[in-house]
């Protein structure tokens, strides 16, 4: 065979290539095995840091000694599920969590990351998969408390330097100093204190694991705090993959089931 022939085979070659390739609905940037290219810190798999010690959304069943599971941990794990990836957790302190994820040692933090401004300047999140508003917690046959104004002369205890602190004082109560929730709930329920303030999701989880509490949500915050999935600025492709998970996952039912095994109730909206 001569060269030219060899020169012309390949050019068709070539061209079939090229007709198949415009027709194809591949991504137009993939990994080496073929899936989306999310700029993954190993490819096909979702690396995720969790802390691991912060129950019920990240810890050790058995007292430490058992799996890793949680709240964060298992809707995390349902969004991987969705996008045919593996999913790999690195269990990290949160005083080092944010400069992990600066330094490319994961893909994504899991950890019940409040959306707030500052960290918005320098991060990417997720559609929030949380919301929780602050609550005023009472003894269950207290009627005396049903909004933020009742707290004008009542007492409550709070951690001095909790956000709940500010709330209280602004709202008129006198606070007895503790050191957080168990203290501020063994107090309420010997009637040493008439309400505490706190995240709903605190007392939800507190109710779920010690049900009957005899405590009750009084009032709420009109404003909620929201959690999320965080990453760096060059994950906007990763971010919008799993925003499209989390909603699948929100149609579907399986962050409310989710959510039910660990709050008693939906959470997620």
């Amino acid at each position: 065979m001569s060269r030219r022939l060899i020169a012309v085979t390949a050019l068709v070659v070539t061209a079939a290539a090229l007709t198949a390739c415009s027709g194809s609905t591949a991504p137009e940037s993939s990994s080496a095995e073929g899936g989306p290219d999310f700029g993954l810190v190993k490819d096909g798999t979702l690396t995720v840091a969790t802390e691991g010690t912060y129950r019920p959304f990240s810890f050790h069943e058995d007292g430490g000694t058992g799996d890793l599971t949680g709240f964060d941990v298992e809707i995390i794990q349902a969004v991987a599920d969705k996008l045919d990836l593996e999913i790999e957790f690195q269990e990290t302190q949160w005083d080092a969590i944010f400069a992990g994820l600066d330094a490319d040692r994961f893909d994504v933090i899991a950890n019940q990351v409040s959306i707030n401004e500052e960290r918005q300047e320098k991060y990417l999140f997720s559609t929030p998969y949380t919301v929780s508003p602050g609550v005023i917690v009472v003894a269950e046959d207290d009627d005396s408390i049903s909004s933020f104004e009742d707290l004008e002369g009542k007492t409550t205890a709070q951690s001095l330097t909790s956000n709940w602190y500010e709330l209280a004082t602004e709202s008129g109560a006198t606070v007895e100093g503790v050191e957080g929730w168990a203290q501020a709930v063994e107090l309420l329920r010997q009637g040493r204190v008439d309400a505490t303030v706190n995240d709903k999701l605190t007392f939800l989880d507190y109710e779920n694991t010690n049900s009957p509490s005899g405590l009750k949500i009084a009032a709420e915050t009109d404003e909620a705090g929201e959690q999320a999935f965080v990453f760096t600025k060059d994950k906007a492709d990763l971010v919008e993959a799993i925003d499209g998970a989390l909603e699948e996952l929100r149609a579907d039912g399986t962050l409310a089931e989710i959510s039910e095994k660990y709050f008693g109730e939906d959470v997620t909206e």
